[in-house]
């Protein structure tokens, strides 16, 4: 599983991608518009990844039902996050290095979005569901975790919703206090 950052900062390395190393070398704004571009890449990416994870049986059994072991909400945890197949992971962050070769991207944002992957990965499956739309928490991951079937987006609803996967958590609206 870390073979793909040691593999990814040896092609950053050797000068094979678009990676630059200073926000200055495109300025503020092409820096914002190249991470906009970087992210829906990656979301994109992540989202075939996992859904073909899913879709295609084979990968299924051998790579994926490891995590999914965890299917109930009171078996989900932040360590299902953690609980993979190396090679599923690999696959799943292959979108964060293939997007190098074709978008600008800064090098320390790189790294520190596949830092901020592992924190986000703990985090959709502690059940504690933040309510913050469009971001894919933990309210939808558990759906996806018992239904096998919806919700493959990585960080937003988006793919799932242009896709036709998406499944919203029904959510209890708190009673207004009385005094």
């Amino acid at each position: 599983y870390t073979a793909l950052p040691a593999v990814c900062e040896a092609i950053v390395e050797r000068g094979y991608t678009l990676v630059y190393p200073r926000v200055d070398d495109f300025g503020v704004g092409a820096f914002v518009l190249f991470f906009v571009v970087y992210m829906t890449s990656v979301e994109f990416g992540v989202y075939w990844m996992h859904r073909s994870l899913h879709d295609v049986k084979s990968a299924y059994g051998l790579l994926h039902k490891t995590h999914h072991i965890y299917n109930k909400e009171h078996t989900l945890s932040p360590f299902a996050g953690l609980a993979f197949n190396p090679l599923d992971g690999i696959l799943q962050a292959v979108p964060y290095v293939w997007s190098l070769f074709f978008i600008p991207t800064h090098y320390l944002t790189h790294e520190l979005l596949l830092f901020g992957t592992a924190i986000w990965t703990t985090n959709i499956h502690d059940c504690i569901d933040g309510a913050c739309e469009p971001i894919m928490g933990a309210g939808y991951h558990l759906l996806h975790h018992t239904n096998y079937r919806t919700n493959y987006g990585h960080y937003l609803t988006y793919c799932d919703r242009i896709f036709g996967s998406l499944e919203v958590p029904k959510r209890e609206i708190p009673a207004k206090k009385t005094m």
